[in-house]
Protein backbone atom coordinates (compact mmCIF):
# COMPACT_ATOMS: atom_id res chain seq x y z
CA UNK A 1 0.00 0.00 0.00
CA UNK A 2 1.34 3.03 -0.81
CA UNK A 3 2.24 5.67 1.60
CA UNK A 4 0.37 9.38 1.40
CA UNK A 5 2.24 12.34 0.99
CA UNK A 6 0.21 15.28 3.08
CA UNK A 7 0.62 18.50 2.14
CA UNK A 8 0.34 21.43 5.02
CA UNK A 9 0.16 24.92 4.89
CA UNK A 10 2.31 26.71 7.33
CA UNK A 11 0.22 29.61 9.89
CA UNK A 12 0.09 33.29 9.78
CA UNK A 13 0.17 34.61 5.69
CA UNK A 14 0.82 38.42 5.71
CA UNK A 15 -2.74 39.59 4.37
CA UNK A 16 -0.78 41.39 1.04
CA UNK A 17 -0.60 37.50 -0.19
CA UNK A 18 -4.20 35.83 -1.30
CA UNK A 19 -5.38 32.74 -1.85
CA UNK A 20 -5.70 30.62 -5.10
CA UNK A 21 -6.89 27.24 -5.79
CA UNK A 22 -3.49 25.10 -6.97
CA UNK A 23 -3.54 22.01 -9.29
CA UNK A 24 -3.27 19.85 -6.48
CA UNK A 25 -6.32 20.76 -4.89
CA UNK A 26 -5.36 22.49 -2.03
CA UNK A 27 -6.06 26.23 -1.24
CA UNK A 28 -3.35 27.59 -0.78
CA UNK A 29 -1.84 31.81 -0.96
CA UNK A 30 -0.79 33.27 -3.67
CA UNK A 31 2.34 32.45 -2.24
CA UNK A 32 1.92 29.70 -0.05
CA UNK A 33 4.57 28.28 2.24
CA UNK A 34 3.78 24.56 2.80
CA UNK A 35 5.88 21.61 2.51
CA UNK A 36 5.13 17.80 2.26
CA UNK A 37 5.89 15.00 4.32
CA UNK A 38 5.64 11.26 3.90
CA UNK A 39 3.42 10.51 6.52
CA UNK A 40 0.72 7.41 7.25
CA UNK A 41 -0.38 9.81 9.91
CA UNK A 42 -3.30 12.72 8.64
CA UNK A 43 -3.15 13.97 12.25
CA UNK A 44 0.08 14.89 12.77
CA UNK A 45 0.42 18.04 14.17
CA UNK A 46 1.29 21.63 13.10
CA UNK A 47 4.24 21.80 15.32
CA UNK A 48 5.51 18.83 14.41
CA UNK A 49 5.79 19.25 11.28
CA UNK A 50 7.28 22.30 10.82
CA UNK A 51 9.82 20.70 12.83
CA UNK A 52 9.92 18.22 10.22
CA UNK A 53 10.77 20.95 8.13
CA UNK A 54 13.07 22.72 10.18
CA UNK A 55 15.10 19.23 10.57
CA UNK A 56 15.34 18.63 6.82
CA UNK A 57 17.61 21.91 6.14
CA UNK A 58 21.19 21.31 5.95
CA UNK A 59 22.43 23.49 8.84
CA UNK A 60 26.60 24.24 8.61
CA UNK A 61 28.84 23.12 11.77
CA UNK A 62 27.60 26.40 13.30
CA UNK A 63 23.87 25.59 12.81
CA UNK A 64 23.79 28.32 10.25
CA UNK A 65 22.15 28.48 6.80
CA UNK A 66 22.48 31.14 3.96
CA UNK A 67 18.73 33.25 3.43
CA UNK A 68 18.18 35.45 0.34
CA UNK A 69 15.29 37.85 0.53
CA UNK A 70 13.51 38.32 -3.20
CA UNK A 71 10.75 40.97 -3.88
CA UNK A 72 7.45 38.74 -4.48
CA UNK A 73 6.51 41.11 -7.65
CA UNK A 74 9.79 42.08 -9.13
CA UNK A 75 11.77 39.44 -8.42
CA UNK A 76 14.82 41.40 -7.23
CA UNK A 77 17.25 40.23 -5.06
CA UNK A 78 16.70 42.13 -2.15
CA UNK A 79 19.35 41.10 0.39
CA UNK A 80 21.36 38.40 1.71
CA UNK A 81 22.00 36.75 5.44
CA UNK A 82 22.22 33.97 7.60
CA UNK A 83 19.44 32.25 10.12
CA UNK A 84 19.53 29.40 12.46
CA UNK A 85 16.79 27.12 12.94
CA UNK A 86 15.09 29.51 15.87
CA UNK A 87 15.59 32.39 12.86
CA UNK A 88 13.50 30.20 10.29
CA UNK A 89 11.00 29.33 12.57
CA UNK A 90 10.11 32.53 13.94
CA UNK A 91 9.71 33.66 10.01
CA UNK A 92 7.51 30.91 9.55
CA UNK A 93 5.52 32.49 12.45
CA UNK A 94 5.67 35.82 12.39
CA UNK A 95 5.98 36.53 8.67
CA UNK A 96 8.61 38.71 8.71
CA UNK A 97 12.02 38.01 7.55
CA UNK A 98 14.09 36.82 10.83
CA UNK A 99 18.03 36.57 10.35
CA UNK A 100 20.36 35.22 12.12
CA UNK A 101 23.32 38.32 13.36
CA UNK A 102 26.66 36.37 13.44
CA UNK A 103 28.65 39.75 14.88
CA UNK A 104 25.91 40.06 17.69
CA UNK A 105 25.15 35.88 17.76
CA UNK A 106 21.53 37.46 18.44
CA UNK A 107 18.24 37.15 15.79
CA UNK A 108 16.82 40.09 14.36
CA UNK A 109 14.15 41.08 12.21
CA UNK A 110 14.71 43.32 9.15
CA UNK A 111 12.74 46.56 9.75
CA UNK A 112 12.78 46.35 13.82
CA UNK A 113 14.93 49.81 13.51
CA UNK A 114 13.56 51.07 9.87
CA UNK A 115 10.06 49.69 9.73
CA UNK A 116 11.23 48.52 6.47
CA UNK A 117 10.19 44.99 6.96
CA UNK A 118 10.09 42.08 4.28
CA UNK A 119 6.76 40.60 4.83
CA UNK A 120 7.19 37.34 4.14
CA UNK A 121 4.69 35.47 1.93
CA UNK A 122 6.63 32.05 1.20
CA UNK A 123 9.75 30.45 1.54
CA UNK A 124 11.77 28.13 -0.60
CA UNK A 125 14.31 25.69 0.28
CA UNK A 126 16.72 24.70 -2.76
CA UNK A 127 17.52 21.34 -3.84
CA UNK A 128 20.52 20.59 -1.46
CA UNK A 129 18.12 22.10 1.48
CA UNK A 130 21.45 24.26 2.40
CA UNK A 131 20.15 27.54 1.14
CA UNK A 132 17.38 29.67 1.91
CA UNK A 133 14.69 32.15 -0.25
CA UNK A 134 12.57 34.61 2.23
CA UNK A 135 9.35 35.55 -1.32
CA UNK A 136 7.98 39.12 0.34
CA UNK A 137 7.35 42.39 -0.20
CA UNK A 138 9.49 45.28 1.11
CA UNK A 139 7.91 47.98 3.16
CA UNK A 140 10.33 50.03 2.05
CA UNK A 141 14.43 49.97 0.84
CA UNK A 142 16.05 47.31 2.11
CA UNK A 143 19.52 48.73 1.82
CA UNK A 144 20.81 50.71 5.00
CA UNK A 145 22.35 52.89 2.36
CA UNK A 146 18.67 53.66 1.38
CA UNK A 147 18.58 51.91 -1.74
CA UNK A 148 16.04 49.52 -2.99
CA UNK A 149 18.36 46.47 -2.90
CA UNK A 150 21.72 45.92 -1.29
CA UNK A 151 22.43 45.14 -4.86
CA UNK A 152 23.73 47.73 -6.63
CA UNK A 153 27.79 47.55 -7.91
CA UNK A 154 27.90 46.42 -11.11
CA UNK A 155 31.08 44.50 -11.73
CA UNK A 156 31.23 44.72 -15.22
CA UNK A 157 31.58 48.54 -14.63
CA UNK A 158 33.65 48.33 -12.09
CA UNK A 159 36.43 46.95 -14.54
CA UNK A 160 35.45 47.97 -17.97
CA UNK A 161 32.91 51.13 -17.85
CA UNK A 162 33.71 54.76 -17.38
CA UNK A 163 33.13 55.64 -13.88
CA UNK A 164 30.15 57.46 -13.07
CA UNK A 165 28.35 59.20 -10.58
CA UNK A 166 25.59 57.06 -8.36
CA UNK A 167 24.80 53.13 -7.77
CA UNK A 168 23.14 50.75 -10.32
CA UNK A 169 20.76 48.01 -9.61
CA UNK A 170 20.76 44.85 -10.33
CA UNK A 171 17.76 45.04 -12.80
CA UNK A 172 16.30 43.20 -15.01
CA UNK A 173 15.62 43.05 -18.20
CA UNK A 174 11.56 44.97 -17.83
CA UNK A 175 12.88 47.05 -15.14
CA UNK A 176 16.32 48.22 -16.30
CA UNK A 177 13.22 49.57 -19.59
CA UNK A 178 11.45 51.12 -16.84
CA UNK A 179 14.52 53.09 -15.56
CA UNK A 180 15.82 54.01 -19.15
CA UNK A 181 12.09 55.52 -19.98
CA UNK A 182 12.24 57.12 -16.70
CA UNK A 183 15.56 58.80 -17.59
CA UNK A 184 13.86 60.10 -20.69
CA UNK A 185 11.01 61.24 -19.06
CA UNK A 186 13.71 63.79 -16.36
CA UNK A 187 15.11 64.73 -19.43
CA UNK A 188 12.46 66.37 -20.44
CA UNK A 189 12.27 69.23 -17.99
CA UNK A 190 16.68 69.70 -19.18
CA UNK A 191 17.83 71.16 -22.36
CA UNK A 192 17.73 68.88 -25.04
CA UNK A 193 20.08 69.09 -27.67
CA UNK A 194 18.86 68.02 -31.71
CA UNK A 195 15.99 65.90 -32.15
CA UNK A 196 13.99 64.12 -29.47
CA UNK A 197 14.62 60.21 -28.87
CA UNK A 198 11.40 58.31 -29.30
CA UNK A 199 10.51 57.61 -25.84
CA UNK A 200 10.63 61.47 -25.32
CA UNK A 201 8.46 62.11 -28.45
CA UNK A 202 6.00 59.58 -27.02
CA UNK A 203 6.02 61.29 -23.32
CA UNK A 204 5.09 64.53 -24.98
CA UNK A 205 2.10 63.56 -26.95
CA UNK A 206 -0.49 61.92 -25.56
CA UNK A 207 -2.36 61.29 -28.67
CA UNK A 208 0.82 59.46 -30.29
CA UNK A 209 1.53 57.62 -27.43
CA UNK A 210 -2.15 56.13 -27.32
CA UNK A 211 -2.23 55.36 -31.00
CA UNK A 212 1.03 53.74 -31.11
CA UNK A 213 -0.37 51.34 -28.26
CA UNK A 214 -3.70 50.77 -30.21
CA UNK A 215 -1.55 50.28 -33.41
CA UNK A 216 0.12 47.52 -31.66
CA UNK A 217 -1.83 45.57 -29.93
CA UNK A 218 -3.72 45.37 -33.47
CA UNK A 219 -0.94 44.19 -34.74
CA UNK A 220 -0.15 41.54 -31.96
CA UNK A 221 -3.83 40.55 -32.34
CA UNK A 222 -3.13 39.83 -36.03
CA UNK A 223 -0.29 37.59 -35.49
CA UNK A 224 -2.91 35.13 -33.91
CA UNK A 225 -5.33 35.90 -36.89
CA UNK A 226 -3.42 35.44 -39.37
CA UNK A 227 -0.89 32.47 -38.09
CA UNK A 228 2.20 34.60 -37.86
CA UNK A 229 5.32 32.79 -36.76
CA UNK A 230 5.52 32.67 -33.43
CA UNK A 231 8.82 35.39 -33.70
CA UNK A 232 6.25 37.91 -34.77
CA UNK A 233 4.15 37.61 -31.81
CA UNK A 234 7.03 37.96 -29.42
CA UNK A 235 8.02 41.03 -31.26
CA UNK A 236 4.51 42.68 -31.23
CA UNK A 237 3.97 41.86 -27.64
CA UNK A 238 7.27 43.70 -27.04
CA UNK A 239 6.37 46.62 -28.58
CA UNK A 240 3.11 46.85 -26.70
CA UNK A 241 5.03 46.28 -23.85
CA UNK A 242 7.28 48.62 -24.20
CA UNK A 243 4.80 51.71 -25.34
CA UNK A 244 2.56 50.87 -22.47
CA UNK A 245 5.51 50.65 -19.97
CA UNK A 246 5.58 54.46 -21.81
CA UNK A 247 1.64 54.90 -20.79
CA UNK A 248 2.98 54.13 -16.92
CA UNK A 249 5.95 56.50 -16.75
CA UNK A 250 3.74 59.24 -17.95
CA UNK A 251 0.70 57.92 -15.21
CA UNK A 252 3.43 57.94 -12.78
CA UNK A 253 2.38 54.03 -11.89
CA UNK A 254 5.31 51.57 -11.39
CA UNK A 255 5.32 48.38 -13.20
CA UNK A 256 5.70 46.92 -9.63
CA UNK A 257 1.73 48.11 -9.14
CA UNK A 258 0.93 45.77 -12.00
CA UNK A 259 1.98 42.49 -10.93
CA UNK A 260 1.06 43.51 -7.66
CA UNK A 261 -2.43 44.18 -8.94
CA UNK A 262 -2.06 40.78 -10.94
CA UNK A 263 -0.86 38.83 -7.75
CA UNK A 264 -3.76 39.93 -5.43
CA UNK A 265 -6.01 38.72 -8.53
CA UNK A 266 -4.66 35.11 -7.95
CA UNK A 267 -7.99 35.07 -5.38
CA UNK A 268 -10.91 35.53 -7.26
CA UNK A 269 -12.14 34.69 -11.36
CA UNK A 270 -12.11 37.06 -13.86
CA UNK A 271 -15.90 37.28 -13.96
CA UNK A 272 -15.84 38.07 -9.76
CA UNK A 273 -12.87 40.67 -10.76
CA UNK A 274 -14.70 42.72 -13.40
CA UNK A 275 -18.07 42.40 -11.16
CA UNK A 276 -15.75 44.13 -8.18
CA UNK A 277 -15.01 47.05 -10.35
CA UNK A 278 -19.00 47.89 -10.77
CA UNK A 279 -19.26 48.56 -7.40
Amino acid sequence: MAVPYNCFQLPNVHPQCRYFSSSSGFSTRASPVYACLRTSDPSLHLEAKVGSVLDSVKWDDKGLAVAIAQNVDTGAVLMQGFVNREALSMTISSRNATFYSRSRSTLWTKGETSMNFINVCDIFLDCDRDSIIYLGKPDGPTCHTGAETCYYTSVDEVINGPQVDGNKLALTTLYLLESTISKRKEEISGKTDGKPSWTKRLLLDEKLLCSKIREEADELCRTLEENEDPSRAASEMADVLYHSMVLLSRKGVKFEDVLQVLRLRFAQSGIQEKSSRKS
